[in-house]
């Protein structure tokens, strides 16, 4: 006996007659045996809520920087108003695009803000922060946008 001869198969040596091994290979074949499935049939929806792709959108996400929310922007929230911070080369019907494709919903008015870099010190180094853009996006009565979802 050696050491490989744990790894081998062994075959049954069982001297009884070739009765016993019948039922063997019947419980096998049975192994083989394909199961059946039923496959259930999904309902489709009624209504598929707007998800959105990034192929579908275009430069959406590059025009709309982010949502600013601060207490005077949510209470504009109450009148269907709400505030992008926008891409400074951005324009007002780019804005309506990038809200169409992002949000799925179509805004009445678009309102954009140029806002001026403050001056800012630091100990005795004195610089400016960055000029950007804003833009107020006025949408139906009916319509909402969630901009509270990454908060």
């Amino acid at each position: 006996m050696s050491f490989l001869d744990k790894f081998k198969r062994h075959k049954d040596t069982d001297t009884t007659d070739g009765a016993d091994k019948a039922p063997a290979k019947a419980s096998v074949e049975k192994k083989l045996e394909p199961a059946k499935v039923e496959l259930k049939k999904i309902a489709p929806q009624e209504k598929i809520a707007h998800k959105v792709n990034r192929e579908d959108t275009g430069n959406a996400y590059q025009i709309l920087v982010r949502p600013l929310i601060t207490e005077k922007n949510t209470d504009l929230g109450a009148i269907n108003k709400y505030v992008f911070a926008v891409s400074l080369k951005a324009n007002k019907s780019e804005v309506r695009k990038a809200i169409r494709s992002l949000y799925g919903v179509d805004p009445i008015q678009i309102n954009i803000a140029n806002v001026r870099g403050k001056a800012v010190r630091y100990g005795r180094s004195q610089g400016m922060t960055k000029n950007w853009k804003k833009a107020i996006v006025t949408l139906k009565s009916g319509d909402s946008i969630q901009v509270y979802e990454g908060v």
